[in-house]
């Protein structure tokens, strides 16, 4: 596909309503990465229906603040106020879920720092939200409205360890053929850079397809979903992820994103 038929296409989508009449449309396939750096957090995104969005977290001085480096940190924004506040208002008001009859919704944690110690603390402030959480065992899985994973830098034997735990772990495709407990590691996320060479240009290239098709396949084979991050901008990436069974479509402008998904999703519920 030609680059600036791409941009164009996404210079479209900012000008489209953006969702089918005034009812936000939940995308269970839609990622909001970073979500965090947002003109409102956590609102954009859910106003836009993503099901899943990312929060990089540090600890300091026993608050769990949000952010990509320790600079960008202050005290208003910790995980409490940007997210699990306003997620917990929304389950209590939506019986139970985050959108009214909707899928859960993935709330991905990046510890940007000490892990072990992050999580500790992590784990005391996620009882306060039990009720709502998705809890695992090594056997089962609970779903409930949010489900918590962790990224980063993950204290990856300290949560194994645990019977039973209110997150899972974020796992990577090195581990796909070690066929991990999707109890534990529910999603799989790579950097599209260190797998493919094609950045949305064209077609991508048969061999890197066939690439893309074997890895959705070991992971789905596993119970996983997986997702990737760095995915080139534009329509000709998205479509190729959503078509391969790519679970979450990575994308930094939900908007640009809300109207392709709507209508893959039309697409799929009219064939």
């Amino acid at each position: 596909m030609n680059p600036y038929r791409s941009l164009a296409f996404c210079l479209l989508l900012v000008l489209t309503p953006l969702a089918w009449g005034d009812e936000v449309i939940p995308l269970p396939r839609a990622h909001s990465h970073n979500d965090y750096n947002r003109d409102r957090p956590l609102l954009d995104a859910l106003d836009h229906g993503m099901c899943s969005v990312e929060a990089d977290i540090f600890l300091v001085d026993g608050a769990l603040l949000v952010g990509h480096n320790a600079e960008d940190l202050t005290p208003e924004r910790s995980l409490e106020k940007l997210y699990l506040d306003p997620l917990q208002e929304r389950v209590q008001a939506n019986s139970g879920k985050v959108f009214p009859g909707g899928p859960c919704i993935t709330l991905l944690i990046d510890i940007k720092d000490d892990g072990r110690k992050t999580y500790a603390r992590l784990r005391e402030v996620l009882t306060h939200y039990k009720d709502m959480l998705t809890e695992f065992t090594d056997d089962a899985t609970t779903e409930r409205a949010v489900t918590v994973i962790l990224s980063g830098a993950r204290p990856e034997e300290m949560v194994a360890a645990e019977s039973t735990r209110l997150v899972a772990l974020d796992g990577r495709l090195d581990d796909l053929d070690n066929h991990p407990n999707p109890h534990l590691y529910p999603l799989v996320s790579e950097s599209w850079l260190s797998v493919f060479k094609w950045m949305g240009a064209g077609e991508m290239p048969a061999e890197e397809r066939a690439k893309l098709d074997e890895l959705v396949a070991k992971a789905h084979a596993n119970g996983q979903r997986i997702r990737f991050w760095a995915l080139p901008f534009g329509l000709a990436a998205w479509d190729t992820a959503y078509e391969a069974g790519v679970d979450y479509i990575n994308v930094d402008f939900p908007e640009r994103v809300q109207k392709f998904m709507l209508e893959k999703m039309g697409k799929t519920a009219g064939e």
